[in-house]
């Protein structure tokens, strides 16, 4: 009897577990898409609003740019963050979005090399800030961005 239920229930778990993979793998992409959409949109309109938590941060790791103020660039970089967002909501558009991910993501790491006193704690880069944290984490951004792309390209060989 208890082979029997055993078995029964190692048939049902499989199901379920093949159900739910075929739940997430059918709506994995756009899940990313649409929330990648949402954050880049959201967050990149609050710069040139001038409302974004962010504002101090960029600005003070533009400032040795050698053209453009620091205000000016914080609203280029708010519209591009627009801009991606944008993309990524049409699977067409999801590549340049990528691209565009992928390039901004260059300066947003830049703050943890030239201001470490505000990105880790008495720098050391064991401890980083609440900014530090912030920046640290677009690691999974760009990991999901990089498995988005993954399958953009898998979609096309099916094909």
């Amino acid at each position: 009897m208890k082979e029997i239920i055993k078995k029964f229930s190692g048939e049902v778990i499989d199901k379920l577990d093949e159900g739910a993979i075929k739940i997430m793998k059918s709506s994995s992409s756009i899940a990313i898409r649409l929330s990648f959409g949402i954050i880049f949109i959201w967050f990149g309109i609050l710069k040139p609003l001038h409302l974004s938590p962010a504002e101090d941060l960029l600005k003070a790791t533009v400032v040795w740019l050698p053209f453009g103020s620091p205000e000016i660039w914080l609203i280029i970089i708010g519209w591009w963050e627009v801009v991606i967002g944008i993309c990524f909501l049409f699977k067409k558009t999801t590549r340049l979005a990528i691209i565009l991910l992928l390039t901004q993501m260059v300066g947003t790491f830049m703050p943890l090399v030239f201001l470490p006193v505000v990105t880790f704690q008495s720098n050391n880069i064991l401890l980083p800030t609440l900014e530090g944290q912030y920046i640290i984490k677009n690691l999974l951004i760009i990991s999901a961005a990089l498995v988005l792309g993954g399958e953009i390209n898998r979609q096309k060989s099916r094909r």
